[in-house]
């Protein structure tokens, strides 16, 4: 009697063993939706922080552009005296640093002849594609503006 319980046993264990061995996608349910999941947040991810990501470029170049105009028309004074329209280089970096830092966003500014430059550099964190492993991105942005005077095409 004790040997057939133990028969009974034996054979419910290898019927279990069986059981199990003939369906070997257990599991895969659970794999294909960690992995359709960790997709979707990356979709959603590069949907919101991109959206992110573009509105402070365009923001950062709007700011750069309008501390390039404001340092452009730092003008030289006795060149003016003179009859002749140059920038203030010194003036000019000056005051295009002073507008970006007003405004948010310290840069750096420098003068190439007529020609004042402003740039914006910073990092933007991201909000959503931290959970993949982009903690930031590198926003970074050049703008420009010369000083003209006169009229330049008739008409």
């Amino acid at each position: 009697m004790n040997g057939s319980v133990i028969t009974r046993h034996l054979h419910r264990v290898r019927f279990r063993w069986k059981t199990r061995r003939q369906r070997p996608e257990d599991g895969s349910i659970l794999a294909m939706t960690c992995i359709f999941m960790t997709m979707f947040l990356a979709l959603a991810g590069l949907v919101a922080d991109g959206g992110h990501y573009f509105d402070a470029k365009q923001a950062a170049a709007s700011e750069a552009e309008q501390a390039a105009r404001a340092g452009a028309g730092s003008l030289d004074v006795s060149a003016l005296h003179a009859g002749t329209v140059a920038l203030d280089p010194n003036t000019a970096v000056a005051t295009a640093e002073s507008y970006m830092a007003a405004s948010g966003q310290p840069g750096t500014a420098w003068v190439s002849g007529n020609t004042v430059y402003a740039q914006i550099s910073y990092r933007l964190p991201t909000q959503m594609l931290g959970i993949i492993g982009v903690g930031s991105f590198q926003i970074n942005v050049t703008e420009s503006a010369t000083d003209v005077s006169g009229v330049t095409t008739g008409g």
